[in-house]
């Protein structure tokens, strides 16, 4: 069964995060005039992830799992996520709840009035406000990232890292059947691949939150990101994704 709304949520190790999201995000949808689901993939976890999303079931009707073993990286689990979901648009968000849910409509809207294929949130673009702000090295790390990507990959784009963005039915699916990138670089592949493929990218300013508890590790990351940039970027040259003439609509 086809539906409005797709919330996709990749989940490693989240037991201790997730459940207010759930109850955020539904508590907001139920509001709306959309039919949705929410999907939570989690990724090999070796906590009880998958235990407290199952135990929130009854109280989310809308809610599903799908576990993802062995752990792959958060690429692989918002593919596995993107390619399952049923909604008309699909959106991903972390299990943190870094971006509350009353900001969703500034990336859907877009794509349901038919304004843009893909959304994504910023954090460096207008409209955008952040409650509590990122370590400095993070920010550095952030802006640092982002500047590289335009300068190698994908330019006009201020914030390709921020995690929440929305993509039509369409251009999730033509997206991430080629995508490969399993690990933190798997949002430059994606929009690489948008691009190309002729779908309208919109960048869209979002309150934001920094969680204290992230998992980022500015050295570690930026060496896996900067070497999964350049395997985009061959995979690009050789062709990897197959044909990626645009789209026609």
């Amino acid at each position: 069964m086809r539906l409005d709304l797709s919330i996709v949520i990749p989940a490693f190790n989240e037991s201790q995060r997730i459940t207010p999201t759930l109850k955020e995000v539904d508590a907001y949808l139920r509001d709306s005039d959309m039919s949705y689901e929410i999907l939570v993939v989690d990724d090999g976890s070796d906590d009880d992830t998958v235990t407290v999303v199952d135990a929130l079931r009854g109280h989310i009707p809308n809610l599903r799992c799908i576990e993802s073993k062995p752990n792959r990286g958060k690429g692989h689990a918002v593919r596995v996520g993107m390619l399952a979901a049923r909604g008309d648009v699909r959106v991903m968000t972390d299990a943190d709840g870094s971006i509350p849910a009353e900001q969703l409509p500034a990336i859907v809207n877009p794509i349901r009035l038919g304004q843009s294929d893909i959304a994504i949130g910023s954090r460096y673009t207008d409209g955008a406000a952040v409650d509590q702000k990122q370590p400095f090295y993070r920010v550095w790390w952030s802006r640092f990232a982002n500047r590289v990507v335009q300068l190698m990959l994908l330019r006009g784009i201020n914030d390709t890292q921020c995690g929440f963005k929305a993509f039509s039915a369409e251009a999730a699916e033509a997206v991430f059947t080629r995508a490969t990138i399993d690990g933190w670089a798997f949002d430059l592949e994606a929009l690489a691949l948008a691009t190309r493929l002729g779908y309208s990218v919109t960048e869209v300013g979002v309150r934001w939150s920094d969680d204290a508890r992230s998992r980022i590790n500015p050295i570690a990351d930026a060496l896996n990101v900067a070497r999964e940039l350049f395997t985009i970027r061959k995979n690009l040259r050789r062709r990897v994704y197959g044909e990626l003439a645009p789209h026609s609509g």
